[in-house]
């Protein structure tokens, strides 16, 4: 049994794309729209095992049937971004994706 493969991208990274955008936007540029993501995909199962081996935590999980029209694989292109806003994302690693987020909820929760 798989699991989905996504893109995962990291909140900084997402952020930083609209700062370009409506940067560009200011300079008069056409407007466009832009897929955003890392290009590289992690099934579920994948960022769970990343998940536990950054927090040291295991993390519980069942599997359960797919969704319904959900397809196996997503991951975005986003090569017209790069080429037109020269937008490349900081976080390209998972883990480091997931380090950030933990460090920023373990902040946010006072441990």
């Amino acid at each position: 049994m798989g699991t989905a493969v996504r893109d995962y991208i990291h909140v900084e990274d997402l952020a930083a794309a609209h700062v370009l955008a409506l940067e560009a936007l200011e300079q008069c540029s056409p407007t466009a729209a832009y897929n955003l993501g890392s290009g590289r995909g992690y099934s579920v199962l994948e960022v769970i095992k990343a998940a536990e081996k950054v927090t040291g935590q295991k993390v519980p999980y069942r599997f359960g049937p797919r969704r319904p029209g959900d397809p196996a694989v997503l991951v975005a292109d986003a090569g017209k971004v790069r080429e037109r806003l020269g937008w490349v994302p900081a976080y390209d690693d998972l883990e480091r994706i997931i380090y950030s987020a933990w460090q920023w909820e373990r902040k946010r929760s006072g441990h």
